[in-house]
């Protein structure tokens, strides 16, 4: 158990990652809907009325320097616990500390990196001095904090969730590095370059400066100057550049590419073209939303499990990260992509959109309507409305469209797959509601 001065000793070395660590909210990059200008937490640390909370999101994008950050700049002693070697005897040790600031008046932050791996009894310990306020918890984890942490600890702290960097903050994170260490002055490195690390830091910060580090230690001093090149950069990482680039146009023609061979059912291209956005350095969530996507606008009711794979495939994704789920990502793909095709729901709703927004005024029909005051009611709301489970085989003759469309059809099912059942279910209830 540290505080925080322990944790800032002099040490003679520190890496690159320790050594452009922000130290005030200003220095911090990445995550202005949390600590921007009139952010919650940044008025909270301005008013220092910090209460219990908990970050979540992936390695590198500042848990802990913004749990740092907050000590800094409140009137508060501060204490960091690892859930990996500390147990309830050094939680009990530390609510004495914290006992004896509060009798000084001074409030007490306590720290817990990876708090997901605390267990059960660990996570109760805290809970009734969080609760007096003897303590302020700050969690930190990379894990779903909603399935990780207990929830009446979860109840009593608020939940941020800290994105990953965008290239553009990780370009700033590197060029200010080069800036501010006097010994990069005679660095040389393009921006292009600069873009390749972060492209290939997945949004980590500290790896992306650690691959800075690496690169520019590596790099021979050639008349005064060290010139950092991408290839240099590939043998410290093991990296081929690639020619892909989340924000611009071959990001769009890879996805393009994916959703049009996953719609041939041609799994073999569909995995080609994963694999390429997967080493492109391609946010995992990115791809798994628009796997969801197609699985209802390219499958549909043909296989409605692949809506269900298709969101398994993002909560993976978001539980491990990469490397590990790119074989959740391509489970997905595969079954995506042999799975049989209907583009009927999205022809319904994009029908549907289409009429709605030309009857926006259009008045829901008397019968349909909620009856909930008496007014309602003298005003005929419900009058004549049929309740479906009254009737033999829970269907009645009831109109539902508005009178100006009646008659429109929207869902035309295909015979393909389930959505073939499908198609026969909705045959026998029109025939059923046309004989009249």
């Amino acid at each position: 158990m540290n505080s925080l001065f322990d944790l800032e000793e002099n040490i003679e070395y520190q890496p690159l990652a320790e050594r452009m660590r922000p130290r005030t909210l200003d220095e911090f990059y990445g995550q202005d809907k949390i600590v921007g200008k009139g952010s919650p937490v940044r008025l909270m640390i301005e008013e220092d009325k910090v209460t219990s909370m908990i970050f979540w999101g992936p390695p590198g994008v500042g848990k802990t320097t913004l749990a740092k950050i907050i000590a800094k700049e409140t009137n508060s002693s501060f204490y960091e616990l690892s859930a990996v070697t500390s147990g309830v005897k050094e939680i009990k040790e530390l609510i004495d500390r914290a006992k004896f600031n509060n009798s000084n008046h001074r409030k007490t932050i306590v720290f817990v990196d990876e708090i997901h791996r605390f267990n059960k009894a660990q996570q109760d310990a805290f809970l009734p001095y969080v609760e007096n306020g003897t303590i302020i918890l700050i969690g930190a984890t990379t894990e779903n904090p909603s399935f990780e942490v207990n929830s009446a600890l979860l109840s009593r702290s608020k939940v941020y969730v800290l994105e990953s960097l965008s290239t553009k903050d990780l370009v700033k994170v590197l060029k200010n590095a080069l800036e501010k260490i006097e010994e990069y002055h005679n660095v040389v490195i393009d921006d292009s370059s600069l873009e390749f690390i972060a492209n290939i830091s997945g949004g980590d910060a500290r790896g992306a400066l650690n691959t800075l580090e690496n690169s520019i230690n590596i790099t021979k001093l050639k008349s005064g100057k060290r010139i950092v090149t991408k290839e240099l950069i590939e043998k410290t990482t093991s990296e081929k550049v690639s020619l892909y680039d989340k924000n611009g146009e071959n990001h769009y023609n890879l996805i393009s590419a994916l959703h049009k061979s996953m719609r041939n059912s041609d799994p073999d291209a569909a995995l080609y073209y994963l694999a390429r956005m997967i080493e492109g350095g391609e946010d995992p969530l990115y791809i798994a939303r628009r796997l969801i996507r197609f699985a209802s606008e390219d499958v549909g009711l043909a296989n409605p499990s692949a809506l269900q794979i298709a969101v398994a495939a993002y909560e993976a994704s978001h539980y491990i990260g990469i490397p590990e789920c790119n074989v959740n990502l391509a489970e997905a793909v595969i079954y995506l992509s042999v799975s049989p095709k209907s583009n009927a729901v999205e022809g319904a709703i994009m029908k549907a959109q289409s009429d709605a927004r030309e009857t926006m005024n259009e008045p829901v029909p008397l019968h349909l309507r909620n009856a909930v005051t008496k007014l309602d009611g003298e005003l005929g709301n419900g009058k004549g409305y049929q309740y479906a489970h009254n009737y033999e085989g829970h269907l009645t003759k009831m109109e539902c469209l508005p009178k100006k469309l009646k008659g429109h059809t929207y869902y035309e099912p295909t015979n393909i797959g389930r959505e073939a059942s499908v198609k026969e279910t909705l045959d026998r209830i029109k025939n059923f509601k046309n004989n009249k």
